[in-house]
């Protein structure tokens, strides 16, 4: 059989950094850490990034990519309900693969100018496709609002995923990186953004919005559900 070849010593340092910035934090770090980590020296390290901030933003590259994937939305026809929960689901599950941007994400912005424009970038996109599916919703007749409420709408919906991480470490440290917890923490995070958006839909849509959350609320434990996840009106 034919054998894999072996990945390269960046690939493996860029992977082994993304690990440990999101189990420690990234000011934790140091590229000290990271060579004696990897069983290289500073300089093999060295060769390859030219310090950690190059290690940083080669790891944003891939989150930028994968992120681009994420907000292209469907073409040749309007989003629906099942087009907004998919967003969501794989939005999530992006932000915790990358969790220590969001996590440190003040403290990084203040050192680093590139990643600040960047990130500026992809919070504009994101606000621009989360209104778009908004107003493709609206287009068909399955949401009932009008251009500010949808700007908005479009605006909560990002700051409570780009933050919700957070929120959920302060709220119980001790169980962060618990597999359940973090599975029940992402769960929560996609039903509380798409409450903004359960009380204007209509319709078959306003069902079908109904079914899916009664069965992500489901999955959660009791506690969680009666205080975080509030049923829309």
């Amino acid at each position: 059989m034919q054998q894999k070849a072996p990945r390269r010593t960046r690939e493996r340092i860029l992977e082994l950094s993304l690990r440990l910035f999101n189990e420690f934090g990234e000011p934790n770090i140091t590229t000290t850490v990271i060579a004696e980590e990897m069983n290289i020296s500073p300089g093999n390290l060295y060769y390859h990034f030219r310090n950690k901030d190059d290690i940083v933003n080669s790891i944003f590259a891939q989150f930028e990519a994968e992120i681009e994937r994420i907000l292209t939305v469907p073409a040749g026809r309007r989003s629906n309900m099942q087009d907004v929960w998919f967003y969501l689901h794989h939005m999530f599950e992006l932000i915790w693969r990358y969790r220590f941007f969001y996590r440190d994400l003040n403290d990084l912005l203040s050192r680093n100018r590139k990643l600040e424009l960047q990130f500026k970038a992809i919070l504009a996109h994101k606000i621009k496709v989360a209104r778009q599916l908004c107003e493709d919703l609206r287009s068909e007749g399955s949401l009932e609002a009008g251009d500010a409420e949808i700007g908005a709408m479009a605006t909560n919906m990002v700051v409570v995923a780009t933050y919700w991480l957070s929120y959920e470490y302060v709220r119980n440290p001790r169980k962060y990186s618990e597999q359940q917890a973090i599975a029940d923490a992402l769960a929560r995070g996609c039903y509380q953004v798409l409450s903004m958006v359960g009380p204007y839909l209509r319709g078959e849509t306003r069902a079908l919005f109904q079914r899916l959350s009664d069965d992500y609320l489901k999955k959660l434990p009791p506690e969680a559900t009666q205080a975080d996840a509030a049923t829309p009106n």
